[in-house]
C-alpha cells in the first residue's frame, strides 16, 4: 500500500516537472509567411551558407542554430513577426523541397536585387544640341 502511494506521488511530481518545463518553452502562433518574409529568410540563409555548400564546418548544428537566430531577429525587427526557429526550419524545408515554383520566384527576386545597374556618365549628362 505504501509503495503504491510512493509510486503515485513520484509520478505526480514527474508529470508536474514536465508540465512546468513545457510551459516555460516559448510557443509562437503559427502563421503563414508573406512572400516578402520568405524572401528575407531565404536571403539570410543563402548569404550565410545555411546548407553548407561552401565547405566543411566544425559544428554545423551550432552554426545553423546561430543563422536561424539571425532569421528570427530579422523577421521580428523588419516585419514584427515572431516565429520560432523550429517553425522557420520547417518552412525552409517546405519551400526548398515541396514548393519549387515559390522557391524559383524567390531566387529571381534575390538575383534582381543583387544586380546593380551601372549607368554610364554620358547618358546622365545633358546633351547640348546646336540651334540651327
Amino acid at each position: 500500500m505504501e509503495t503504491q502511494q510512493v509510486l503515485n506521488s513520484s509520478n505526480e511530481e514527474e508529470s508536474l516537472k514536465q508540465e512546468t518545463f513545457r510551459s516555460r518553452r516559448r510557443r509562437f502562433k503559427v502563421s503563414n509567411m508573406s512572400f516578402e518574409e520568405m524572401v528575407e529568410m531565404v536571403d539570410i540563409l543563402k548569404r550565410a551558407d545555411y546548407v553548407g555548400k561552401y565547405g566543411p564546418y566544425l559544428n554545423p548544428n551550432v552554426r545553423k542554430a546561430k543563422i536561424m537566430t539571425k532569421v528570427v531577429k530579422s523577421l521580428l525587427r523588419n516585419f514584427g513577426v515572431r516565429q520560432s526557429k523550429e517553425q522557420l526550419r520547417k518552412r525552409w524545408s517546405d519551400v526548398k523541397l515541396r514548393e519549387q515554383d515559390q522557391y524559383r520566384r524567390i531566387k529571381k527576386v534575390l538575383l534582381k536585387s543583387d544586380v546593380q545597374v551601372v549607368v554610364p556618365n554620358s547618358v546622365i549628362s545633358p546633351v547640348t544640341v546646336p540651334n540651327g
